[in-house]
This record gives C-alpha cells, structure tokens and sequence, in this order.
C-alpha cells in the first residue's frame, strides 16, 4: 500500500532537514528559500518493535517492516495559490499527497532568515493553511461553474454534486478547511475525486530549540500537533546505532521524534499493521483500518482476494508467549477466521488460499 505524506512549510523552517533524517538521503537545506526546486521522495521504514520480537522466534531469512513514503516539498508563501513563489506547482505535488505534514518554526537562529522576519508559530501555520484553502476554492469554483450548467438537463447525480460543491464553497469562503466537514458515504467518492488540498489529514510539526518551555503555540485542541527539535534529532542521527537508544533515554525520552511522527502518521491515515512470519520471512503489511481479511490477503497479491479460503490468526504476543507456531497451534491459540473478519492492528496470519 503506497501511501504518502507531504512535507510542506514556509521556506527555512526544517523541512529538508527533517526529510534528510527521515530518508537519510542527502537533500540540499541550504539558508534561502526555495532551494528545494523538485520534490524529493523517500520512503521511510516503520519503526516496530513487535516485528523484531516475532523475527527472534521464527528466525527468518528477512525481516521486512512497512514503510511510508514522505514527499519533500519546496516552501510555499503567501501568495501560492496566485503563483507567488513557485506556486501552483508545488500545491500540485501536495495534491498527489494522502497527507499533510506542516513543519512550523519556533526556533530562534540569527544566522537562518525567516521568510517574514519574525518567529510567530500560529502566523505561519495560518499563511500556509489560508493557501491551501484559496486553492481549493479556485477549483470547486471552476468546477461548480461547469456541473451548474451540466445540471440543466436534469441529471439527478449531477444535481446533487452541485448542492456538495455549492456547501464546501461556503466552507472555504469562510476561510475554513475541507476536513473540518462530514460527508456521507454517498457523498465522500465524489469529494475525494476533487483532490482537494484541505481536505487531506494534516499533523503540525512545531520545529522547536532548547528554549522551548512545553506551553501552547498552536491553536486547535483537536489537532495533531509534535513538538520536535530537529538539531537534536540530527545529534541523535549522528550518533552509532546501539548508542543512540541510551542517548534519547539520557534526554528523558521514550523514543525518537522521528519514530513519534511515523507513528502519527499512521494514526493519521488510520493505517493498522498486520504480520506474516515464518522462516523465509517476517513482514509487516500495512492496512486501512476496517479491512476485511480477504482484502488483507489481496495486499500480499491482488490474486488472493478471489482465491480467499479462510485466515488462521493470533495476536502478536500470544504468538510470542507461546514461543512457536507449534505451541501457539497445540494451545488452541491460533483461530480460523472467514471472509468478513476484519483483521485488526498486531494481528499474525496465515491465509489459505485456493490457487
């Protein structure tokens, strides 16, 4: 499942910097805006404890985790959406996005220039936000101008895709955000199918230093916002493998901010992981929350789906408890589940398919 999270930002706020510790590719960040001319992509592996423990009991030939795919984006300014800066190209790329991180700056740093000469957290999340909006309204006007002469022949389908334009124009003209409002599951294809750039799940990336005193800097309580020092998360990268766990212990924390956001991420997408494991292989497959088994299977190949004859599953520690497949088998541990189990978060299957 290849699933994707735009980094985007005012210029000089950590965003290459934080893509060069996600990828560990070596992406310019250089001390002007826009040095970032074409997205950078990488994909990112998903850091998950309970893949290594299943690997130590079945002792596999691979170990493979998920991965997220993260987009660097160029800075965007006020004015995007007219073209200001590099503009339209750059909403573009967020467009093929399934998600937003807005990295804003709250560090202070003479030697960095800020694009707007000062350090206002909530200023810059608005800047970037109120763009996104200005251009999501140019293209449901542009699409409600045509459907409204389309639906003078009376079509019922196009007649009630007027009505939802008609409402998410009114959302935006009051400068609010697509994802702020419920559509029905009638409703919800035809939205997706706008690509709309507020309409995507969005976590708040607040770039801070050592001043930083733990207090609010964004508003929305019901928002997803990491707080995360991107110098000391480059410290952390610099350091060796084995000691960089007893250097985040040594900060007083429980793991990476790195590790925290794709762990974000994920809730954001409402992604579950389930498992295969056995000698050739241990792996993490990455899921929608809500997937039904035959459709689990159909993430390892499309052919599955069809071929689907039932799942045998345990929880991923039970399978650890047991110490092997076998104990798991003779403990009555491992279920046989049908087509409309849905597979849940930690779940180790097997699934017997008809070839």
């Amino acid at each position: 499942m290849a699933l994707s999270i735009g980094i985007v930002g005012l210029p000089n706020v950590g965003k290459s910097s934080l893509f060069n510790l996600l990828t560990q590719k070596g992406v310019e960040a250089a001390n002007y805006p826009f040095c970032t001319i074409d997205p950078n992509v990488g994909i990112v592996k998903v850091p998950d404890e309970r893949l290594e423990k299943l690997a130590v009991i079945s002792q596999p030939k691979q170990i493979i985790p998920t991965a997220i795919e993260f987009v660097d984006i160029a800075g965007l300014v006020a004015g995007a959406s007219q073209g200001e800066g590099l503009g339209n190209k750059f909403l573009a790329h967020i467009r093929e996005c399934d998600a937003i991180c807005e990295v804003i700056r709250d560090f202070k740093d003479k030697d960095i220039i800020h694009v707007n000469n000062k350090i206002d957290p909530e200023n810059d999340k608005e800047t970037i936000n109120l763009e996104l909006i200005l251009a999501d309204l140019a293209t449901v006007e542009k699409r409600l101008t045509g459907l409204k002469k389309e639906s003078r022949s009376g079509d019922k389908q196009i007649a009630a895709q007027v009505l939802i334009l008609e409402r998410i124009f009114q959302h935006l003209s009051a400068s609010r955000a697509v994802r702020e409002l419920d559509f029905n599951e009638n409703e919800a294809p035809f939205v997706k199918s706008l690509c709309l750039l507020s309409a995507k799940p969005i976590i708040y990336l607040l770039n801070i230093d050592d001043t930083y005193d733990g207090g609010e800097r964004l508003k929305g309580a019901n928002e997803q916002i990491l707080s995360i020092n991107i110098k000391t998360e480059e410290e952390i990268a610099a350091l060796p493998i084995d000691e960089q766990a007893e250097f985040i212990q040594e900060l007083g924390l429980e793991r990476s901010g790195l590790d925290r956001l794709i762990a974000a991420a994920y809730r954001l997408l409402g992604l579950d992981t389930f498992f295969t494991t056995g000698p050739d292989e241990t792996r993490a497959w990455t899921i929608k929350r809500g997937t039904k088994a035959p459709e689990a299977a159909g993430v390892i190949h499309t052919d599955f789906i069809k071929g689907f004859i039932r799942a045998e599953v345990i929880q991923w520690d039970k399978f650890i408890a047991s110490g092997s497949e076998v104990k798991a088998r003779e403990a009555g541990l491992i279920r046989t589940e049908g087509k409309e189990y849905v597979v849940k978060d930690g779940d180790v299957c097997h699934f017997l398919i008809n070839r």
